[in-house]
């Protein structure tokens, strides 16, 4: 499977279609794999893991997600004041 994410990850371009978000606004789904990534980092921390996997949210987030958005966020996570649960 490790090798399955690596090759993914190799040939990503941008966001594959994703069936929970059928609609042309893709907030949500920014939101969704924003959120996802830094679940997926505290969870491989927790267990001692390598957080390869997690690259794949990282690259789709970064890819749907303003700057500007992915920047307040950041901050309101160094706050502790992020509305998400992570």
């Amino acid at each position: 499977m490790a090798e399955d994410i690596k090759t993914k990850l190799e040939r990503y371009k941008t966001a594959p279609f994703d069936s929970r978000f059928p609609n042309q606004n893709q907030t949500k789904n920014c939101w969704q794999n924003y959120l996802d990534f830094h679940r997926c980092e505290k969870a491989m921390a927790a267990k001692g893991a390598d957080a390869a996997p997690c690259q794949w949210y990282y690259r789709v987030y970064k890819s749907l997600c303003p700057t500007s958005w992915v920047t307040t966020w950041d901050e309101y996570r160094a706050e502790g004041t992020f509305p998400g649960k992570i």
